[in-house]
């Protein structure tokens, strides 16, 4: 087998988690029988992009199928590289600084007015991340016993 063109097509999470439901459930019901650690490795990858941070493990799952198509659309007259949607995509990035990690020389490419555009078009076509869980609980706990105490040791 000879490779022609190597990678021709890149996934975005969604797309990747979506083949990998539809076809496992084709392959039940057409009584194929793939590898045989195949069923595990599908639920590891859907685990690995189900679980938090990512975007994937919001319930309910804001985007469809859809999305990338309107994603792409609104984000058109920005010239982003098609690396930077797709990472945009699987990372959905809500504030500035998180959309700096992604695209390459954003400050010298945008003004502040349009990174912001971006992060609306962003959280209007993905939706929002949901407030973080245990964040109330987490913040109660500092200055209180992080630092092992000193007092005592000399």
């Amino acid at each position: 087998m000879k490779i022609l063109e190597s990678q021709s097509a890149v996934l975005t999470n969604y797309e990747v988690i979506h083949h990998v439901t539809q076809v496992s459930m084709g392959s039940k019901r057409m009584g194929k029988k793939g590898p045989a650690n195949y069923e595990t490795l599908r639920k590891e990858v859907i685990q690995y992009l189900t679980t938090s941070p990512s975007p994937l493990s919001q319930k309910p799952l804001p985007y469809t199928q859809d999305s990338i198509r309107e994603l792409v659309r609104r984000l058109h007259p920005y010239d982003l590289a098609k690396g930077e949607l797709i990472m945009i995509f699987n990372l959905r990035p809500a504030n500035v600084v998180a959309l700096n990690t992604i695209l390459e020389e954003m400050s010298d490419r945008f003004n502040e007015d349009q990174q912001s555009e971006i992060v609306a078009i962003i959280a209007d076509v993905l939706g929002h991340f949901p407030p973080p869980q245990g964040t109330d609980s987490a913040k109660s706990g500092e200055g209180n016993g992080d630092v092992p105490a000193e007092n005592g040791a000399s």
